[in-house]
């Protein structure tokens, strides 16, 4: 099971993005996510006229490992370890700080 998922809100712990905040995308691999605004370069990219692309420099989002994002706890504001729980027959991820349920909002 996977302790961070698409569409969770994480916080960066490392690197040049280090304490800011974003959505995550999607998982690349077994151990990197793709996070909104975070660790974004610059390509210098050439014209396609094949598939009507433009040239220039663009940013491009790269994925970040995951052991240098963790997930941002609302609650208390900081970043937040996940456990699993067993609730109603099913498996459900919690903070390890209060014990709430993850991505459920109350």
């Amino acid at each position: 099971m996977q302790h961070i998922r698409k569409g969770d809100e994480v916080i960066v712990l490392a690197g040049r993005d280090k304490t800011r905040r974003g959505t995550v995308l999607a998982r690349v691999g077994a151990d990197k996510v793709l996070v909104e605004g975070i660790n974004e370069v610059k390509k210098h990219q050439k014209p396609n006229p094949m598939t009507n692309e433009p040239g220039g420099i663009i940013k491009k989002a790269m994925p970040i490992h995951i052991s240098n994002v963790a997930l941002f706890n609302p609650e208390t504001g900081k970043a937040d370890k996940v456990s699993f729980k067993e609730q109603d027959g099913h498996k459900v991820r919690v903070y390890r700080s209060n014990g709430n349920v993850v991505g459920v909002k109350s």
